[in-house]
């Protein structure tokens, strides 16, 4: 079942542009399904006390165009799915018109929360959602395939600010650092990201950059090598 709420584009969420910045999109959805799972019973207070948490495994977000300053916007969410230990879960903004701005699938894992571990997503999941079917776009795969030799840049250290309920770096913290490393007019279309481990406090992050054929791809490393997150950025062609 689909849950949505409305809201208007804030000046503390457009960038240079005036124009609604991939971050706040991103927060937009991100908010979205809290704010579905709390209307059905099951939202982070209660996946808390059971030692239970969703962690997102794999975003593909895409933007046909960014609502400006002031425009009013609606923002949409619903699972299509539960497989084994995963979730599958659409987003959808769009405008006054019903027109879409921004369209996304997400995957995501139930995890225990004591010992970090995946494990099948219970009845009490599968009883409190009502499935929605499945949107109508292109999907690309989970995983994120890198080629080639990469470009080091400046260690990101975990700072305070980067931290969400889970005291793991927040999901959008992620592709906010990532996008540090794109030249100055890209115009991002299609953003997809592959989490991998969590990064917590005073952890050390590598970018490492790659780019091909106009796409870049930067893969947010621990100093052991472990990828903490790899974030793919296209621009330029109406997907």
């Amino acid at each position: 079942m689909r849950y949505s709420f409305e809201s208007r584009v804030r000046y503390s969420e457009i960038g240079a542009d005036q124009k609604l910045t991939l971050l706040s999109l991103l927060d937009y959805f991100q908010d979205a399904s809290i704010f579905n799972s709390e209307a059905v019973g099951r939202d982070f207070h209660v996946l808390d006390r059971e030692k239970r948490a969703w962690l997102l495994s794999s975003w593909q977000i895409v933007v046909k165009r960014y609502p400006e300053f002031g425009e009013h916007i609606r923002i949409s969410t619903w699972p299509y799915g539960f497989r084994s230990v995963f979730g599958d879960r659409n987003f959808l903004m769009t405008d006054e018109k019903g027109e879409r701005l921004a369209y996304a699938n997400s995957v995501w894992v139930y995890t225990d929360t004591e010992n970090g571990r995946a494990i099948r997503v219970p009845e009490s999941e599968r009883e409190a959602y009502q499935f929605s079917e499945k949107l109508d776009m292109e999907y690309a795969p989970r995983k994120i395939k890198i080629e080639g030799t990469g470009r080091e840049e400046t260690p990101v250290t975990v700072l305070k600010h980067h931290l969400d309920t889970n005291n793991h770096v927040n999901n959008g913290q992620y592709v906010l650092i990532a996008g540090e490393y794109l030249p100055g007019d890209f115009e991002i279309r299609q953003m997809r990201a592959e989490y991998k481990n969590a990064a917590r406090l005073d952890d050390v992050m590598i970018p490492v950059i790659y780019e091909k054929d106009g796409i870049y791809i930067v893969s947010l490393c621990a100093e052991d090598g472990r990828q903490f997150a790899v974030v793919e950025f296209s621009g330029g062609r109406d997907f």
